[in-house]
């Protein structure tokens, strides 16, 4: 019992300890936002905005290009309520207001008068519209180089479309037109944030109006632009700025120096190592002088003499060899071997022996003087030491005599 007790508070002694060492390196580590790892995307009551602008804008089409460019500005306004969903999309939708002037054909026009004639043959037109606009935004600078919550400028590029109502200058008052007019625009919006909430603006937006119509129908179905400028003031409401996901960050270590120096060593042993090698490679290289291998060797299975076919032949040519006029005065000694590794020494002697003898009666028959041909045993290895080489063990080599 005592025993048992023993190991069970050692084991809650290990445990205790490892725990606190796998909780010791955490409590140096800080989580942090990281904007480069991406965002997360914000409840819906968030990232709400408005914004107030005000501006000017010049009218376009082939009648008021007649007129004087400093007498076409004209000035325009919006207001609007939006939401980026994103850091990168957006939208909004609001009122916008402008004052358009050209140049009509004849006083009853939409927005002449009579004593709006000019001499060449022209009436200056000057209408208001006004109507409700919706847009889709998207962030370039968060598209393009990241979201960054304390970034100063950032780019936007919009498309919509809208519907203005049509007031006319007629009478020597402003009365309504019942007209509408449908338009397409495009800008780019430059933001200056000033603040997390107040952000200053310069919107430059171009707008395609579908064409004035008058009672005289002589402007029906024709297709105006207009280029306008706005100076526009945003607050933005709460929930302003898009979380990150939270990544750990761990110190580095405080102090670097035995580890630069440790580099420093390597870096050294390094160049020695590179140093040690050139010498190597530019050592000159020494002559070996590799004696020659027998002429022939007949290989063996375990425990058997007789020459089989192939060998036989691998003689008869071995024998031709030694009568050709290279070998015409060369002796020859046939060495006997057996390997070690199986069989009895008395077995493995007359192994050795029948071997010899075998491959010289062979070479007697095939037409070589037996005088040239002389008979040894050996009784070691052939290949040296080592189980996996006995298959060459077991031989007879044809050697010159020395």
């Amino acid at each position: 019992m005592k025993k048992a007790t023993l190991l069970a508070f050692a084991f809650a002694m290990f445990a205790g300890a490892q725990s606190i060492v796998a909780q010791e390196p955490a409590e140096n580590v800080q989580y942090v936002s990281d904007p480069s790892q991406g965002v997360l995307l914000n409840r819906m009551q968030d990232n709400w905005f408005i914004t107030a602008e005000g501006g000017a804008n010049i009218y376009f089409s082939h009648k008021s290009i007649h007129r004087d460019l400093s007498d076409r500005f004209s000035p325009a306004a919006s207001i609007y309520a939006g939401k980026w969903f994103s850091p990168v999309f957006g939208a909004r939708a609001g009122v916008t207001w402008m004052q358009l002037k050209g140049l009509a054909d004849g006083p009853d026009f939409m927005g002449t008068l009579k004593y709006d004639y000019r001499p060449d043959g022209f009436y200056k037109q000057r209408t208001q519209e006004i109507g409700p606009v919706f847009d889709l935004m998207v962030n370039l600078t968060n598209w393009w180089c990241g979201y960054k919550p304390n970034r100063v400028y950032n780019a936007s590029v919009y498309v919509g479309a809208g519907a203005l109502w049509t007031i006319s200058h007629q009478d020597g008052s402003w009365k309504n037109a019942h007209n509408i007019l449908l338009n397409l625009r495009a800008g780019l919006i430059n933001t200056f944030n000033v603040s997390k909430q107040v952000a200053l603006s310069l919107d430059i937006r171009w707008t395609g109006i579908d064409g004035l119509q008058n009672v005289s129908a002589r402007n029906w179905n024709e297709k105006y632009s207009d280029l306008s400028a706005f100076i526009g003031v945003t607050y933005k409401f709460k929930n302003r700025e898009w979380n990150a996901p939270v990544v750990p960050v761990y110190p580095e270590p405080e102090n670097c120096e035995p580890i630069r120096a440790r580099l420093a060593a390597a870096n050294e042993r390094i160049d020695e190592l590179e140093r040690a090698l050139r010498d190597c490679l530019n050592r000159p290289v020494e002559t070996t002088v590799v004696n020659e291998g027998p002429l022939a060797t007949v290989y063996y299975t375990i425990g058997v003499s007789r020459l089989s076919r192939e060998n036989q032949r691998v003689v008869k040519a071995v024998a031709a060899q030694m009568n050709s006029d290279k070998y015409a005065n060369t002796n020859f000694v046939l060495t006997g071997w057996a390997d070690n590794y199986t069989g009895t020494e008395a077995i493995n002697a007359r192994l050795r022996a029948k071997r010899a003898e075998g491959v010289k009666d062979l070479l007697v028959r095939s037409g070589v003087d037996a005088s040239r041909l002389s008979v040894a045993e050996n009784s070691g290895n052939r290949m040296g030491e080592g189980d996996q080489f006995v298959a060459l063990d077991r031989a007879v080599t044809i050697e010159e005599a020395r």
